[in-house]
């Protein structure tokens, strides 16, 4: 007998030991897809289902029903139960659900079950605590506030704590994060201090409110009181009068929105305090008295409490600062993403503050020539860091390279070229930058996976002097200082690229760079010939201020050509514009050959680019934003137009543009001798065997057509890589062979934006050879040390052949071999033979042979002295 009463007490006691582990805590998601074990859980089984986001979800579809699911559950005083739930239906008195966090029994709906509940529902939409006591009866203890789930979408997390002294806490998050809970009243209730169930109590009326309730992460934990204040995290100025104080935990309304637990010295206590209905951690404090933008200042915040009722007394700085244009800027932009060279495949930009002050980034905005984004969400940018700017689905994807903020609506990003740029929240432009390919610096990076980056941060209207390439392996530097960065200080005044009339009284002004816009605006820096003289109004384009919309007081006249002379301007960085003159002029529609085709590079150098050059034979004047090129399809029709310019370019009668996909590379590897002689634009894909080019206007009419074919290029070159056909004479049919020619040697091969080396207007053969000086000494004493054979002709495209002779008439330097000649020029010999050796002073005979491929021959005789000091 002894030996059963002692087993009795043990396995007693085994009970008890055990009993806190198996049912002192309850955590359920239900990832398992099941409720019917680990926990098990009781009841109407059929009428729930897990469904395929994990939620336990109503299944009945019975009207006017009641039906419940109840779990073990031993835990009553000094615990703390939180879960999730949603009810997507305008609640009532016939629909609700009731959370029974205690309960006597498993049979929720049984008439004598005891215990606490919350209920998530009835006529005012409210949540509330009730104690369900054993004669039926329901007794509110908590009254929660009507109408907080008034919606058809009542996703809502719940948390209620019971401590050691039997307080009873209700809180609710409207959000269903369980990030910004707001706490109810709360209450003293003893009645029931043990528990044996919790569970779920649905009561539904009609078949709109079926199979509508879902419950999920369900969590019953002991309680550890939080005695601890809460803290400040940060402050900053939301405008000239009113301050965000961002505390560490949610504080409750009433302390909060207590104005007499804030003051600021020289400034007393503030006239507002209201939390934030979206966030619970998060205060907004006006006063009457502004700020002074620079100035430090100090919160004073005492009696601020949590939710646990704990109250903060602290001090905490903060600087009210207005921020100005470029104290934000877009230093780094990830346009073309593919392909990856290890970067997320996600369009983004970089922020940096470039300023002493943090910086809140709340309303500000992104866009781009076709799109503007909606507002940023509150982000505090501090001084001198950097945040990624993206859409959000990249966020996810960008948050391990640094601080991150997701947009609706971020703009797309041109490959090729875009003008983006950073608003802020009253709209004004605090930095734009219009990028181009040709800023990569690098035709490999140009295609994709590698980011556009700012040298000098301390630079920003550099413009594309001051951007390439990230040198980062990973193709990109998101959310840390640029791997470029570099002193890069703009030393250089603007440059007035061209004006374009938009009608006799309105001309816009292009420079290559952002402007001083409040010198820009005065209209004394502008005048216009032929009487015209000042504009009436100076209006610098909001959007990058790197055009100016000017006024003018008399009208344009229709084919006539103007000049605007521009002075006194000055760039962001205050490097002045003395004076710089262009030509404007009413433009009309081009007709049949006013334009032609007049010099085309259909087979670049590696890493180059395609050109086609137009030339303006007539005496009009053009805008090129009404000009476009097209090639020809497999049949005779012509392809896509695509414009030659993506903006009003006017084109004046004998000038000369070079249509390029990138303008850079020509000017690297081609002379130029007019950098504003370019039209950036995509091209149609040439072919490097043959091909056709057709130019066309707004209209669709051909302006003119060009068949090219490489056998039109000069018979004797070995390599037509990088070397450009050039049209001979403008007034000769396009497609006539004989009218078009390699580009000459001399001049690199290929003359983008002017003369073309080959052109002459007729076809005799005129010309000659003079030797300059007659006599000359190649002593380096920098007095006619060369004899520059100097040739003039009235065509180019000759090939010559230079030999010196010695007064016996033998060879003694071949000077030039099968070289091809512009119409003018010069050849130079420096007294030394074929070995480089100096030859004896006396006469030499010049002997020049020149020939075309059409048989034409010419020979010259020149003598001449080289003398030399004894």
């Amino acid at each position: 007998m002894k030996y059963q009463v002692t087993y009795i007490v043990c396995v007693i006691a085994s009970v008890l030991f055990l009993q806190p582990s198996v049912h002192a805590q309850l955590l359920e998601n239900f990832s398992d897809g099941d409720f019917t074990t680990d926990p098990t859980w009781l009841g109407n089984t059929s009428d729930f289902v897990v469904n395929a986001p994990g939620q336990l979800q109503s299944n009945n579809t019975l009207t006017n029903s009641s039906f419940y699911l109840s779990t073990a559950n031993t835990l009553a005083t000094n615990v703390q139960w939180e879960f999730f739930i949603n009810l997507p239906f305008s609640t009532s008195g016939a629909n609700y659900a009731d959370i029974y966090l205690t309960a006597s029994q498993s049979d929720l709906s049984a008439t004598n079950n005891s215990g606490y509940f919350v209920r998530v529902g009835n006529t005012e939409d409210e949540i509330s605590l009730y104690r369900k006591d054993a004669n039926g009866n329901s007794i509110k203890i908590i009254d929660g506030v009507n109408e907080t789930i008034a919606t058809g979408n009542n996703a809502v997390k719940i948390k209620v704590i019971r401590d050691a002294n039997n307080h009873w806490i209700l809180m609710h998050d409207i959000t269903g994060t369980g990030n910004n809970y707001k706490s109810e009243t709360t209450t003293v209730d003893v009645t029931y201090t043990s528990t044996a169930f919790f569970g779920i109590l649905i009561k539904q009326s009609t078949a709109s409110f079926f199979q509508k309730h879902f419950l999920d992460d369900i969590k019953i934990i002991g309680y550890v009181p939080d005695i601890t204040a809460p803290s400040i995290v940060s402050v900053f100025p939301t405008t000239e009068k009113t301050i965000a104080i961002i505390f560490n935990e949610p504080v409750s309304d009433f302390s909060a929105n207590n104005t007499d637990n804030y003051s600021i010295p020289n400034i007393g206590k503030p006239t507002e305090a209201l939390i934030d209905v979206s966030n619970s951690k998060q205060v907004l404090v006006s006063f009457s008295t502004a700020f002074i933008s620079g100035v430090s200042y100090t919160i004073k915040v005492n009696g601020v409490k949590d939710l646990a009722g704990n109250a903060i007394n602290t001090t905490y700085p903060f600087t009210y600062f207005i921020p100005t244009e470029y104290d934000i800027v877009i230093d780094e932009i990830m346009a073309d993403p593919s392909p990856s060279v290890g970067l997320p495949n996600a369009e983004w930009i970089e922020l940096k503050n470039t300023s002493a002050y943090d910086i809140n980034l709340k309303d500000y905005r992104i866009g781009n020539t076709s799109n503007t984004s909606l507002p940023l969400p509150a982000y505090l940018l501090q001084a001198g860091t950097f945040v990624i700017v993206t859409a959000n689905l990249n966020v996810a994807a960008l948050t391990a390279f640094g601080s991150t903020i997701g947009i609706t609506n971020f703009p797309s990003l041109g490959n090729d070229e875009d003008e983006v740029f950073l608003q802020n929240n009253t709209g004004a432009i605090m930095h734009q930058v219009s990028y181009n390919k040709s800023w990569y610096q690098n035709p490999v990076k140009a295609d994709g996976g590698w980011s556009l980056e700012m040298i000098d941060t301390y630079n920003p209207c550099g413009s594309g002097t001051n951007w390439k390439s990230s040198t980062n392996i990973t193709g990109g530097t998101p959310g840390k200082k640029n791997a470029v960065e570099s002193s890069n200080a703009d030393k250089t005044g603007p440059f007035l690229l061209r004006a374009y009339a938009n009608d006799s009284l309105s001309i816009i002004l292009y420079f290559d760079e952002t402007l001083d816009s409040t010198k820009a605006a005065i209209t004394t820096c502008y005048t216009i010939n032929e009487g015209i003289g000042m504009p009436v109004t100076a209006i610098p384009q909001l959007t990058g201020f790197n055009k100016v919309n000017l006024v003018l007081q008399s009208p344009l006249l229709p084919g006539k050509i103007y000049t605007i002379s521009v002075k006194n301007l000055s760039d962001c960085s205050g490097n002045i514009l003395e004076n710089s003159i262009v030509k404007v002029g009413l433009a009309v529609i081009a007709d049949s050959l006013d334009i032609i085709i007049n010099e085309i590079l259909f087979d670049p150098q590696p890493f180059g680019a395609d050109y086609l050059e137009l030339y303006n034979r007539s005496d009009k004047i053009i805008d090129l934003f009404d000009i476009a090129v097209a090639g020809k399809t497999s049949g005779s029709l012509p392809g896509t137009p695509i414009k030659v310019s993506n903006d009003h370019h006017l084109f004046f009668p004998k000038e000369f543009i070079a249509v390029t996909t990138d303008p850079a590379v020509v000017k690297q590897q081609y002379v130029v001798k007019d950098e504003t002689a370019f039209s950036s634009s995509k091209l149609p894909a040439f072919s490097n065997d043959k091909g056709t080019a057709l130019l066309l206007n707004n209209h669709g009419d051909v302006l003119d057509i060009l068949d090219y074919n490489s056998n039109w290029h000069f018979a004797l070159l070995d390599n037509k890589q990088g070397i450009s056909l050039e049209r001979i004479n403008y007034n000769k049919p396009t497609n006539q062979p004989s009218n078009w020619t390699s580009a000459a040697s001399t001049v690199g091969f290929g003359t983008p934006g002017y003369q073309n080396s080959q052109f002459r207007s007729d076809l005799e053969l005129q010309g000659s050879i003079t030797i300059h000086p007659k006599i000359f000494s190649p002593d380096n004493d920098g007095f006619e040390d060369f004899a520059l054979i100097e040739f003039a002709f009235a065509e180019p495209g000759y090939v010559a052949n230079i030999t010196i002779f010695d007064a016996a008439g033998r060879p003694v330097k071949v000077l030039q071999r099968n070289t091809t000649t512009t119409a003018k020029g010069n050849f130079r010999w420096d007294g030394l033979d074929d070995k480089q050796q100096k030859i004896p002073a006396g006469t030499y005979i010049i002997y020049t042979d020149i020939f075309n491929l059409d048989g034409r021959k010419k020979q010259f005789k020149n003598a001449v002295v080289l003398a030399r000091k004894f």
